[in-house]
């Protein structure tokens, strides 16, 4: 008995090696494929975290600024009445100084 008995059995075993060698080849290529995908949505996912924290930082320091703007408003009356009553308090300063003046010449 020959292990080979004809060219037909030779070809039968070169194409099974080449089949091992197909289906080992599509399995290696189908899991890098997965892997790569893996990562893709792991880096997809880490994106929208971190933009997720940058829209919540936005959003916070928006809040900020908007309660800051209506304090700013109380703020600036504060000042204006504060100005009112420094300019009433210097002309009467002025006032009573001119006043002194002329009473003394």
């Amino acid at each position: 008995m020959d292990l080979f008995s004809n060219s037909k059995d030779l070809l039968n075993i070169v194409l099974s090696f080449c089949v091992l060698w197909l289906t080992i080849f599509i399995a290696w290529f189908i899991y890098y494929l997965a892997m790569t995908m893996r990562q893709v949505f792991l880096t997809a996912k880490e994106t929208r975290q971190k933009i997720k924290k940058i829209d919540e930082a936005i959003k916070s320091f928006k809040e900020k600024i908007e309660h800051s703007a209506s304090y700013l408003v109380l703020i600036g009356e504060g000042i204006k009445k504060l100005v009112e009553v420094t300019k009433n308090k210097t002309e009467d300063w002025v006032e009573k100084k001119s006043a002194k003046k002329k009473n003394s010449k």
